[in-house]
């Protein structure tokens, strides 16, 4: 029987299988999923911001996407992960509000996504599968049994990506 584990905003955790990873109302936020293909150890960090160095109170690494997609890799590895067997996916990421003007700092969820891009990138992990953008909500909930990442939206259905 698996269990459901909650991850809250600017929040990480990790789990083996077949526990199930959860987060509830991605906004502009960006949850990111990482997944060993064999051990199946899983996380996931509910990420709010792009970068640390850009803000002062940066003491939660889950908050942002560099020290969160950092911290769940070291976090995985403990628990028995190999880092070259992890694939990620993500989803959010959405412009909740319109602005007249359409200054770079207005645009969070599409800066978080590209930070996270990055991140991944700089950690070469594999990205297998996002559903990011628009401007409505998203719950996740990520399957460590299966790898399947489950993207429910109000108004827009429901997808496994």
């Amino acid at each position: 029987m698996a269990d459901i584990i909650k991850v809250g905003m600017a929040d990480m955790n990790c789990v083996y299988p077949p526990n199930i990873l959860v987060t509830l109302g991605l906004g502009s936020c960006v949850g990111v999923c990482l997944y060993d293909k064999e051990s199946k150890i899983s996380g996931m960090v509910h990420i709010m911001l792009p970068y640390s160095h850009q803000i002062k109170n940066n003491g939660n690494a889950a908050k942002f996407a560099d020290t969160g997609i950092s911290k769940l890799l070291d976090d995985m590895i403990k628990m028995g992960a190999k880092k070259s067997k992890i694939i990620s996916k993500v989803a959010g990421g959405a412009q909740m509000f319109n602005f007249n003007d359409s200054s770079d700092i207005m645009r969070i969820g599409a800066r978080n996504v590209q930070a996270v891009k990055e991140t991944l990138k700089l950690f070469n992990i594999p990205l297998l599968s996002e559903d990011t953008g628009g401007n409505y909500g998203r719950t996740i909930e990520f399957s460590s049994e299966t790898g399947m990442l489950l993207v429910k939206t109000i108004g827009y259905g429901t997808k496994c990506i």
